[in-house]
């Protein structure tokens, strides 16, 4: 079932530049593998609809859309159609012309074709640039647009300016280029630990820069994990919200699909797949059922559906529904503080949960400002420290990094009592076990944390602990970040 916001049935001849260009493709690029490979390269209908409404115009001629999202499951196409994107844009009739005394739109090259292949890593552009080589390799397109095709860019023979070439967060001049077209591939995975929200970010607006002479970004993705606040789940939101200039084309199964079920999950593949006429839906079938493949795998990639992983500590939307504004925090109740201390390059945070219903507090928070040499400052953070123990009655204080704060800890250890202030190193398991273990704590588990937690709703409190995973040690049940950089370091909002 369609459930993003492209159109039904396609435009009118007159409003799209997608019917020349449909031509045009189907002439000059080859299938690049395959039993077919060779022969003139052919759109399935699905394509050939996202195609024509990516390319559709207004009556001035201007696109109707200025960005583009594709999200379908694993192995639709989503590859190869970014690849035809890619060479229709380099040397395809791409950009509006003028309308022809019939009404009809008359397309043109453009000028000074810049197309970027974009993702976090150089590894992971290999795959569409790989078919962009193979549809061009021996095509009619390679001799008559005498195109030159390397290992690492696609430009013409003779030296003209334009290429198509591959862009990560690495690479020289990403934040002054001034592409033409940009490709995002599986920005799923684009999420602020590897840098993609950054590399998305700065292609946009190298976009938006020309976007009057028609430049565009277009990225496709599987269903994504709203735990990770992908590229993807920032796109799908917008489209939600309405964004006009937004087309967001996704065919996902719809509703609940038993896995165990072989006719609901056939059911369900041949609605995600549609006229994907390659794919081996029985072997799809096999792999769902196989015990090793979770049911977020099998929902996300082969159904097409947005599913957190098994192991997320809990749920977004349960987390986003605990936030509530009624009944502050008042002087003299009781409350247990939690610390997160820190130098540089990272968040310091105070939070104060009330004991009588443990409805959680920020109490401060401390951010880098991208400042050269910032540092924490930590005398205020220990007057607030002292403002906490004054206004209000804390039966017990953990401590997070004692590393990076041990003196000031055993300061406030020896001014309000070693069992009231318990330090708590956040790299080990066992050592953030061991002060629930003294005060003969349990650990508070997702279920728990949605039927008992409360807290305020300013998006800088906690942003993390949906994010979390959760990992086990002794008693306690522990919400563990999930990072790139530090896989098994507790996240400050624990």
């Amino acid at each position: 079932m369609q459930t993003g916001n492209l159109p039904s049935g396609v435009p009118h001849p007159s409003r799209s530049l997608g019917y020349g260009i449909l031509r045009w493709a189907e002439t000059y690029i080859v299938q690049p593998d395959g039993p077919d490979a060779g022969e003139p390269w052919r759109f399935t209908r699905e394509q050939q609809r996202f195609l024509l409404w990516l390319y559709a115009i207004d009556d001035e001629g201007r696109w109707l859309y200025s960005t583009a999202a594709l999200r379908r499951a694993k192995g639709w196409g989503k590859t190869p159609l970014l690849a035809a994107l890619a060479i229709i844009e380099f040397i395809g009739p791409a950009r509006f012309s003028h309308f022809d005394k019939n009404g009809m739109p008359v397309g043109k090259r453009v000028p000074l074709p810049l197309i970027q292949i974009a993702a976090t890593s150089i590894d992971q552009t290999q795959n569409t640039r790989d078919m962009v080589r193979g549809m061009l390799a021996e095509s009619p397109a390679e001799e008559h647009y005498g195109i030159e095709i390397g290992k690492g860019l696609i430009q013409f023979r003779d030296g003209r300016p334009g290429r198509i070439e591959p862009v990560t967060a690495s690479s020289r001049g990403l934040e002054g280029a001034r592409p033409t077209f940009v490709i995002a591939d599986e920005v799923h995975h684009w999420v602020e630990s590897n840098q993609g929200i950054h590399v998305w970010e700065v292609l946009d607006r190298n976009v938006r820069k020309t976007s009057g002479a028609g430049s565009r970004l277009v990225e496709t993705t599987n269903a994504y994990n709203p735990a990770e606040q992908s590229i993807a789940q920032r796109t799908h939101e917008a489209a939600l919200a309405g964004t006009a200039s937004l087309l967001y084309d996704c065919v996902e199964a719809v509703g609940y699909v038993d896995l165990k079920d072989p006719d609901a999950v056939m059911a369900a593949l041949t609605e995600a797949y549609g006229d994907s006429h390659w794919v081996d839906l029985h072997g799809l079938l096999v792999a769902i059922q196989d015990p090793r493949t979770s049911e977020a795998v099998a929902a996300r990639f082969y159904l097409n559906q947005i599913r957190e992983t098994a192991d997320t500590w809990i749920e977004r939307a349960v987390w986003d529904g605990l936030a509530e504004e009624d009944d502050p925090l008042l002087p003299r109740e009781q409350i247990a503080l939690g610390f997160d201390g820190s130098v540089r390059n990272d968040a310091t945070a105070l939070v104060a949960s009330r004991l009588r219903d443990g409805k959680l507090f920020l109490l401060g928070l401390w951010e880098d400002d991208s400042r050269p040499g910032w540092e924490v400052d930590a005398i205020a953070v220990d007057a607030r420290v002292h403002e906490a123990f004054k206004r209000f009655r804390v039966e017990w204080m953990w401590f997070a990094d004692p590393y990076y704060w041990q003196t000031t800890v055993n300061a406030w250890a020896l001014e309000y009592g070693d069992k009231i202030v318990f330090e708590f190193a956040t790299n080990r398991d066992r050592p953030m076990a061991e002060p629930r273990d003294r005060r003969g704590l349990t650990g508070t588990t997702p279920s728990a944390a949605a039927t008992a937690w409360t807290r305020t709703s300013s998006p800088r409190c906690y942003p993390g602990l949906p994010l979390a995973s959760a990992a086990g040690a002794s008693r306690l049940r522990l919400a563990m970040q999930r990072s790139d950089r530090a896989p098994r370091r507790p996240d400050l909002d624990t």
